[in-house]
């Protein structure tokens, strides 16, 4: 069949069900001077490697983005991480954004929430609601979405270790409003291997960190069948220091982990495959980065058919979200990270995201203001708008380069996954210390290319400037600490005390068995036990991890 008839046939079958679906943006595509933009471009003459490498959109191999039309029917979610002081407060960020036309939200939790701890527990002192929102209890998660319906916009909560907990909070309140759980739309972070790797918030052992995570993957298939169960993270990866092979590698190896972790639990692949999704880092190579996400698209699709033998076109797909990378803002000429984001979230559209948060200019120095929220979404909507990058499918294919690129970081993973395989798997190497290592060892290289400056980061080891810090900060009132300490005083003064230990006694007993843990926790925040002490009950039986020397 000769590449013109694959052409034809992917526009008859793929491409013609998404249509009838999702109608294009427009009825015609041109740039300015009348030329039209083609939806997909394709060689110009017969390719022999172009159907096994690239493939069309919406088909395996994936290469080219998980959805046949791309962002000319729909542009990718602008989803703005945001989260701080009080749930009050983090609702009004929360409206705020979605009346300046973001379309999904994406929670921050603070430190104490990200490990388990109520925020009048002493380890939380000093801590409350600094990096992200304080939640302890339903009540705090009711009042994070007053005036939201949760049945109508996609929520992304960046949580891992008490993942199912928070899962189970949100649940409870979309009930409460009204809403049908099934219809839930959204994505829980819920990857604990990577805390292990590059990032510290976890606290319980391995084995029972994967049950948590399996039991979700079973809950959600049968009860929430459209909420992203993980997101299989190498954002936090490559933000401790990683290359992007190392990125893609340990990435897709703790994905192989999990699915494997889930079918020793007994699920079915294409029961809760669909339900995977991935977090990447969008770094400053932006021809680089383009070519990191093509090929961690084609990796996975050929590790879900040809490994797991997954039969469902859905469970073959890596879908992703994508964060501009922390990492590389600076404190000095802060104004210049206006810059490096625009760069990094034009390779992550370029590179076929689903969904996008763009960082702002001030970050490296505080909680980023409205203000400077506002330019980092506006970054993104003068890309989708006024670019007209996302009116032609995978614009980079066919690149000798960009090829080139996917082809060398395919190969450098590959050889990552295999070494790791010889070791057991992702958990055993991390327990060996082999991804930390290698991170450390990636990390030490690029410091010292910059302190040599055979790197160059403008503004820090050349082009720096005498200048005097003029940006708005916004800052977190220590006396929050206070009001979450009083409003859990009344929340377990009203409560049913004997329904709290009647509950926790039960969660025990649950911790020790097999049962899915999730039917409980929605039941035990229901009745006002809190994050802290649900995680404290667990605890108890499993103890905590600790991290070993290497």
């Amino acid at each position: 069949m000769t590449l013109n008839d694959q052409y034809n046939k992917w526009k008859e079958n793929t491409l013609k069900k998404s249509l009838d679906k999702f109608k294009e943006r427009k009825q015609r595509f041109e740039y300015s001077s009348g030329i039209e933009v083609p939806r997909l471009s394709l060689p110009p003459g017969a390719d022999s490697a172009y159907e096994e490498k690239l493939g069309f959109p919406g088909e395996y191999p994936y290469t080219r983005g998980v959805q046949p039309t791309m962002y000319r029917s729909r542009f990718w979610t602008m989803r703005q991480y945001a989260g701080f002081s009080t749930a009050e407060e983090s609702n009004k960020r929360y409206r705020y954004l979605l009346a300046q036309g973001q379309t999904g939200l994406s929670v921050a939790f603070d430190l104490p929430t990200q490990i388990g701890y109520d925020a009048d527990d002493p380890i939380a002192q000093g801590e409350v609601g600094k990096v992200g929102v304080s939640i302890s209890s339903i009540r705090d998660m009711e009042q994070l979405f007053d005036q939201i319906p949760l049945d109508k916009v996609s929520t992304s909560m960046t949580i891992n270790a008490p993942a199912g907990v928070l899962l189970a909070m949100y649940i409870a309140v979309a009930k409460r409003q009204g809403a049908d759980m099934r219809g839930l739309r959204g994505t829980i972070q819920n990857d604990i291997l990577k805390e292990y790797v590059a990032r510290g918030t976890y606290i319980f052992p391995p084995a029972p960190s994967m049950r948590l995570i399996t039991d979700i993957f079973s809950f959600c298939a049968q009860e929430v069948p459209y909420w992203n169960t993980i997101s299989i993270s190498g954002y936090h990866i490559r933000e401790a220091g990683s290359t992007a092979v190392q990125e893609v590698a340990f990435t897709l190896a703790n994905g192989i982990a999990y699915v494997e972790a889930a079918l020793k639990a007994g699920l079915d692949i294409d029961s809760f495959a669909g339900q995977l999704s991935f977090f990447f880092n969008a770094h400053n190579n932006l021809l680089e980065e383009v070519a990191k996400f093509r090929a961690a698209r084609r990796m996975w699709a050929r590790i879900m058919r040809e490994h797991f033998k997954a039969q469902k076109p859905s469970s073959w797909q890596l879908r992703f979200h994508t964060q501009t990378a922390g990492s590389t803002l600076t404190a000095q000429q802060p104004e210049n990270n206006v810059v490096r984001v625009t760069l990094q979230a034009l390779s992550a559209v370029l590179g076929g995201t689903q969904s996008l948060h763009t960082n702002s200019m001030d970050e490296a120095l505080w909680l980023p203001t409205e203000k400077s929220v506002r330019v980092a979404l506006r970054t993104q909507q003068i890309i989708a708008y006024e670019s007209g990058i996302a009116d032609s499918i995978d614009p980079l294919a066919g690149s000798y380069l960009v090829e080139y690129l996917t082809d060398e970081i395919e190969k450098g993973a590959l050889d990552y996954i295999s070494k790791i395989d010889e070791m057991g798997g992702a958990l055993q190497s991390i327990e060996r210390g082999f991804m930390q290592n290698e991170i450390q060892n990636a990390a030490y290289a690029a410091q010292q290319e910059i302190e040599r400056k055979e790197q160059i980061v403008v503004g820090v080891n050349q082009f720096q400037v005498k200048e005097e810090m003029t940006l708005e900060r916004l800052s977190v009132d220590p006396a929050i600490e206070m009001g979450q300490r009083e409003r859990l005083n009344k929340l377990r003064e009203s409560r049913e005390q004997r329904v709290v230990e009647q509950l926790l006694a039960k969660l025990v007993a649950a911790a020790k068995g097999t049962d899915n843990l999730m039917p409980l926790f929605i039941e035990c925040v229901e009745n006002d036990i809190t994050l802290g002490e649900i995680c404290n009950t667990l605890r108890g039986v499993w103890g905590e991890y600790v991290a070993e020397g290497f």
